[in-house]
């Protein structure tokens, strides 16, 4: 419905008028920008193209370099972002899941090329483990890599001061 945008109403019109925006669309980046203020929106996907998502994330980026027995195999480096901050654009048909152990981290790729871009990590399952050599290029500035001893993963969850919290929004 209709709301009273009082001193604003000119404005606003204005704005849509300049930009060729619908309200929806107006509304969209007036959010964004309140509530992910200080973040960028990247995009990335899967090899083949079939999956396609968007995040936002800090352009600076802190990666996770994990030691455990599937991200050593799969040469795993993500970043952790809250679920809120992540939206799957294209593809949802095509994901598969493998899981194993726990079963709570939640490994998620593409069926057709098999790439893994994004997952849900045991240590967040409220957020998601986003691949960064999936996105897509001109929106990460610099990336520092931090390792984590995913051999004793209960241990190092435990010393890791900030890891459960980076899937918070």
């Amino acid at each position: 419905g209709a709301f009273d945008l009082g001193a604003q109403s000119g404005r606003w019109a204005a704005f849509l008028e300049r930009h060729g925006l619908s309200c929806e669309e107006a509304a969209r980046l007036l959010l964004d920008a309140y509530e992910y203020r200080g973040l960028v929106k990247h995009t990335g996907g899967c090899h083949c193209g079939a999956i396609r998502f968007e995040v936002w994330a800090s352009a600076d980026l802190h990666v996770f370099n994990c030691n455990c027995s599937i991200c050593t195999k799969k040469q795993n480096r993500h970043f952790i972002v809250p679920a809120s901050r992540f939206k799957l654009l294209k593809g949802a048909d095509n994901l598969t899941t493998y899981t194993f152990n726990t079963h709570r981290a939640q490994h998620t790729f593409c069926k057709t090329c098999g790439v893994q871009s994004f997952y849900t990590p045991r240590s967040n399952p409220d957020g998601y483990g986003i691949a960064p050599h999936c996105l897509d290029e001109g929106t990460v500035q610099t990336v520092v890599t931090e390792d984590i001893n995913g051999k004793e993963w209960e241990k190092a969850v435990k010393e890791h001061k900030t890891i459960r919290d980076m899937s918070k929004p």
